[in-house]
């Protein structure tokens, strides 16, 4: 990464003021997802957004970690090139990788703010805790394959930790708040992230409203139907504008095309209207061609001749020059009343789909730059294949720690997982059914490593005998022990109908993992069983599901070890729950990650 130790711009720094910030997103990594944007990057693009032909003032950035892509807590680049162009931060800290991520953000602030002091702080608008965590584990989110998340309260702490980690710094008394989609903020459950919030950032995306009337023509009012209900639900918070835009290329979504002229009517309509100067806002995205164009693709320009000579002019008109004040004449949007349930089956009627394959990957990216990191953030449709497949590769995700790895959004239900390594640990044979006889278990189609076809656990639920009537949420972590089991919920894709699917537990060595971790102790192994119905978020101990069909496990868990533990028919378009248990006195917690060596409970399927 390129630090420079240049400060000749620190005294032009201008402090932040109360006027409405314009700017963009901007990732960690390029489009191939593991590939940091360097210091010297992120000022080329800083001064690009500065100098586009046609329109001024977009001098303000938003990122999505605060840690360097490729490091465990480096201050990004970002933050001195930030400095040296004098561009406001709107700072990102990635909150879907458990403690130890936020942990590694926070030492990355503490180095930012003992390394920059006021030149920094003086750029800050606000720090966001998080980005769409609450989209990814509601039920659309689920169902749209959107990856890890965060709960309510999760989310709540982490920003309460934020807040007293600045409060006697230079950073106190800077806005603390949240990123997530509008259908998250007007969902009453949510409350708790609200009250800690001292700003609401809101994420919106008509284009990706594939339920509704989402032509071009409905564009603006969809948004600022968004926008009004996430004013009236969020308790007289400011409401900034964190993520919005139209695409330049991509797929048509139900009457949404994209095209340069439909970006342009969108920025025109939504940002000239009524969003520039007046309300807080970064776009969706300043550029997302690098080294490959995602689809869909939002950015305002195209690849340059290198990565830090970058063009100005636009790809479209951005000079505001059309009739934008009007409410364009559309009498078929979304009123700002209608039923948000509605709105939220669009699912990707907010960034997170296209976001997510690089905040998921970002934050599991650690040290090794070959792994992956937030790549270039593109908008993928919900309803779409590619919202599992990565087909986009995000561009605003966070590179943490790599400690804390996040479960990759890589595809799923496509074949596009990585192979096993050349040293391949053994395959064990747990329990079969007669589709796969015991002596090819590991050879005969339905592999225990992830060389094909799978599926990774779409939620994870802790139930503990000790607490028997406290739902613990959702977890990125598998926990096995005396006192507690673990639910893993798959969703079998309907596209598996006549194929095999294979139960499997993975545990590499500690040397092979550089995403995650894990502590084993004890002498036991695990129980597994598949229930009559899936678990859910509030799913106790007491209220756990009936058994449906008991499938043993191994007596013991060895480090470096495949373990097959059932196959059968694929139940094709259904959401299967297994609970896992310890026998004898087996302790283990593991960070659930399929990249670069998968550990944890998977459905290969064949």
């Amino acid at each position: 990464m390129l630090y420079s130790s240049i400060f000749a711009l620190t005294a032009s720094v201008a402090t932040v003021s109360a006027q409405a910030y314009k700017g963009f997103n901007y990732g960690a990594t390029y489009t191939d997802g593991f590939t940091p944007i360097t210091q010297a990057e992120y000022e080329a693009q800083f001064n690009a957004a500065k100098n586009l032909v046609g329109t001024s003032g977009f001098t303000s950035a938003r990122i999505y970690t605060l840690i360097q892509a490729g490091t465990t807590n480096t201050p990004s680049g970002a933050i001195q090139a930030a400095i040296n162009t004098n561009t406001s931060l709107l700072l990102g800290l990635w909150a879907s990788a458990g403690q130890a991520n936020i942990d590694n953000e926070l030492v990355a602030m503490r180095a930012a703010l003992d390394t920059y002091g006021t030149t920094f702080t003086d750029l800050i608008v606000g720090i966001s805790v998080g980005s769409e965590d609450l989209y990814r584990i509601s039920p659309t989110g689920i169902e749209n394959l959107s990856g890890v998340g965060a709960g309510p309260d999760v989310v709540a702490g982490y920003i309460t930790q934020v807040k007293s980690a600045i409060a006697n710094t230079l950073a106190a008394g800077k806005p603390v708040g949240h990123v997530d989609t509008w259908t998250a903020w007007v969902n009453s459950s949510n409350n708790a992230v609200i009250a800690a919030c001292d700003f609401i950032g809101m994420d919106a995306y008509p284009y990706f409203q594939s339920t509704m009337t989402n032509a071009i023509a409905d564009g603006y009012s969809l948004f600022f139907s968004a926008y009004d209900q996430t004013v009236a639900a969020t308790a007289g918070k400011p409401v900034w504008i964190t993520e919005t835009g139209w695409p330049v290329s991509g797929s048509t979504l139900n009457l949404a095309v994209p095209s340069t002229q439909n970006a342009e009517i969108y920025w025109d309509q939504v940002g000239c209207g009524r969003l520039f100067d007046e309300i807080n806002t970064w776009w969706y995205t300043l550029q997302d061609a690098v080294p490959t164009t995602p689809s869909p693709s939002f950015g305002v320009i195209g690849a340059g001749s290198s990565r830090i000579e970058l063009p100005t002019t636009p790809l479209y008109d951005l000079s505001c020059s059309s009739d934008s004040s009007d409410v364009p004449p559309s009498t078929s949007a979304l009123p700002a009343s209608a039923n948000m349930a509605e709105s939220a089956q669009a699912g990707g009627n907010t960034g997170a789909q296209r976001q997510n394959q690089a905040e998921q990957s970002g934050a599991a990216s650690g040290g090794d730059t070959s792994d992956s990191v937030p790549s270039a953030e593109a908008p993928v449709p919900a309803d779409s294949a590619s919202t599992a497949s990565g087909g986009a590769s995000p561009a605003e995700a966070p590179a943490p720690a790599n400690n804390a790895a996040a479960p990759q959004e890589q595809s799923s239900t496509q074949n596009t997982a990585a192979p096993a390594p050349a040293d391949s640990p053994p395959t064990i044979l747990i329990t079969t059914t007669s589709a796969l006889p015991a002596a090819s278990a590991g050879a005969s189609g339905c592999p225990a490593s992830l060389s094909g076809q799978y599926e990774y656990p779409h939620l994870i639920v802790p139930v503990s005998k000790n607490q028997p009537d406290v739902a613990q949420g959702t977890s990125y972590n598998g926990t096995i022990s005396s006192s507690t089991s673990s639910i893993f919920n798959f969703d079998i894709p309907p596209s598996s109908s006549g194929k095999i699917c294979t139960l499997v537990f993975l545990l590499p060595t500690q040397d092979k993992l550089t995403n995650s971790a894990f502590t084993l102790s004890g002498s036991g192994g695990m129980d597994l069983a598949q229930l009559k119905s899936p678990a859910t978020e509030q799913t106790t101990f007491n209220s756990l599901p009936e058994t449906a069909k008991t499938l043993g496990g191994p007596p013991s868990v060895t480090p470096g070890s495949e373990y097959v533990i059932s196959s059968g028919s694929c139940p094709a378009g259904s959401r299967v729950g297994y609970r896992v248990s310890a026998t004898g006195d087996l302790d283990l917690n593991y960070f659930q990650s399929d990249s670069p060596s998968p550990i944890g409970f998977y459905i290969t399927i064949c």
